[in-house]
């Protein structure tokens, strides 16, 4: 189990269910209504992505384009809020293979990031910064504290560039660590030379899946040497009980799942709080 001297209030209490996109399983993905689905079952943190429009809103978003989940189409940061707020967030949500589309025409609507922190007042956030552009870190860092929330906001992102920003110019916002950090430390603890403690100023947050590159990355000893590091590890996106199960007796701290409910039943069968 992981223990740390640093305090850190977005890992207090330590969050164990992560709503990957929301409560993604049941409703349109990264949505508000997928986010209260989320809260209303208890979940620990929401985790979601944000795009920065062309006009420079934050708007939550996954993907590059807005094809896959809208009736629009082009990239979303080609477009002005208003473009985007008059797309339906539902279109093409379907539960059975596209035979029906429920949420089709029901007036979801892409959201900002600071709809949703105002939706979610006591929700915790782990926020993935998906904008190549630079000014998004400016943006995600107004949004933030104007909602004065850098306590229950994790910034995330595959860009390397924007975390060393953000770590420089709002350090009380917690982030992970990205992709390349991860293989620095994973050829560190296969060569057996891990320094004793991996920061001694932030717990440090890794946001895994179990096997990458060929690679499988989450074992109960990287586990056992991580946490005697002061970092957690949370794995995504895992959406079977079994799987589950098996992460949680290796000793994981979190779990990130489209399917939050299904997670919560697994945690709560094997008391893991």
């Amino acid at each position: 189990m992981y223990s740390s001297g640093i305090m850190e209030p977005f890992l207090s209490p330590m969050p164990r269910i992560v709503a990957h996109r929301g409560d993604s399983k049941h409703y349109p993905e990264n949505t508000l209504e997928a986010f209260l689905s989320a809260v209303a079952m208890g979940v620990d943190v929401i985790e979601t992505d944000v795009h920065l429009t062309k006009d420079g809103e934050l708007v939550i978003w996954h993907d590059q384009t807005l094809e896959r989940n809208t009736d629009g189409f082009g990239l979303v940061d080609d477009h002005t809020l208003a473009e985007l707020k008059s797309l339906d967030a539902g279109y093409t949500f379907s539960k059975d293979g596209g035979k029906t589309y429920p949420f089709r025409n029901k007036g979801i609507r892409i959201a900002l990031l600071s709809e949703a922190l105002e939706t979610c007042p006591h929700q915790r956030f782990n926020v993935d910064l998906k904008s190549k552009n630079p000014a998004i870190v400016d943006a995600f860092i107004q949004v933030v504290t104007a909602s004065h929330a850098q306590h229950r906001v994790l910034c995330a992102s595959f860009h390397i560039e924007h975390l060393k920003r953000m770590r420089t110019l709002c350090p009380e916002i917690l982030t992970s660590i990205t992709t390349s950090e991860v293989m620095g430390y994973l050829i560190r603890y296969a060569l057996k030379i891990l320094p004793s403690v991996l920061s001694k100023k932030r717990t440090t947050v890794f946001q895994v899946p179990i096997a990458q590159w060929g690679i499988t990355v989450v074992t109960p000893r990287f586990i056992e040497e991580i946490h005697k590091r002061n970092g957690i590890i949370q794995v995504w996106t895992i959406n079977d009980e079994a799987t589950m199960r098996n992460l949680f007796a290796m000793g994981v701290d979190a779990i990130m799942t489209d399917d939050p409910a299904l997670a919560l039943k697994a945690a709560s069968s094997m008391n893991v709080t």
